[in-house]
């Protein structure tokens, strides 16, 4: 938001040193404005929610930028990290895809007057359920996909929306892009991108399916392309991409696109 405020570059910004990035997911082309545009700062990733007293991993301000770019960095002193399969109830190996939990100190005991809800949250030995997607490295270091609930299932596949958006930032043209599932008849869900274009950029949307062919699974590629002009937004400046399954039902109304 800061950013993309017209007033942005007549601040003075010398006197801030270091930074955390954090908050909502972001691409590598999102980071690399970020830094551009406070370049004179130290910044690091994080990941953390308020269950776990905000953060639960950080980066070293010494990392190298493809760590900085790509991972949430490694869990804090007196936090435990682990990565669920929840579909075998046991904990996954490096590099796979499950649930993110964490426990330790800074782990809330449970949600005020609320226990059904705590109850569902925490797991044996006080593991909390984050509800979000990832998975750690042999180093250790957390890398984030995205919450459960945006995960895409697509006829038994599951798709990662970040991965799609990290691809169509490459598209040149592309301001800004959230992928998210729209319902389908045949397969559940379906690919629906949603694309801020730059100024003065006009683009269609075989332009960006053709843009995919043959680079990402067929799968992956978005069954339905919207053009907007900005996304649905929280006060505090996060994307709430659970509106977007209904903004891109609305604008296939709205265009006569029949949801097959």
């Amino acid at each position: 938001l800061m950013i993309k405020n017209p007033e942005f570059k007549k601040y003075d910004l010398s006197s801030l040193r270091t930074g955390i990035i954090s908050g909502s997911t972001i691409s590598d082309n999102q980071y690399q404005r970020i830094a551009k545009a406070f370049k004179q700062m130290q910044l690091v990733p994080a990941y953390g929610m308020t269950e776990g007293s905000t953060l639960s991993t950080i980066c070293d301000v010494d990392e190298s930028e493809n760590i900085k770019m790509n991972s949430a960095g490694r869990p804090l002193e007196n936090v435990k990290i682990r990565i669920w399969n929840c579909q075998k109830s046991e904990e996954a190996a490096p590099g796979e895809v499950g649930e993110i939990q964490i426990c330790g100190e800074t782990v809330m005991q449970g949600y005020y007057h609320m226990p059904e809800k705590t109850m569902a949250s925490m797991m044996e030995h006080q593991w909390f359920r984050t509800g979000d997607a990832g998975y750690m490295d042999t180093k250790g270091y957390l890398y984030f996909k995205n919450r459960i609930t945006e995960m895409i299932i697509r006829g038994g596949e599951n798709i990662y929306p970040r991965e799609i958006e990290e691809f169509l930032y490459k598209l040149d043209g592309v301001k800004d892009v959230q992928v998210a599932g729209i319902p389908s008849k045949k397969y559940g869900e379906a690919v629906g991108a949603f694309i801020i274009l730059q100024e003065g950029v006009e683009m269609h949307e075989s332009d960006v399916r053709d843009f995919c062919k043959n680079k990402i699974s067929r799968y992956k590629i978005p069954k339905y392309v919207f053009f907007v002009k900005e996304f649905p937004m929280t006060g505090s400046g996060k994307i709430q991409k659970f509106r977007l399954k209904d903004l891109g039902l609305q604008l296939c109304k709205e265009q006569g696109i029949e949801i097959i």
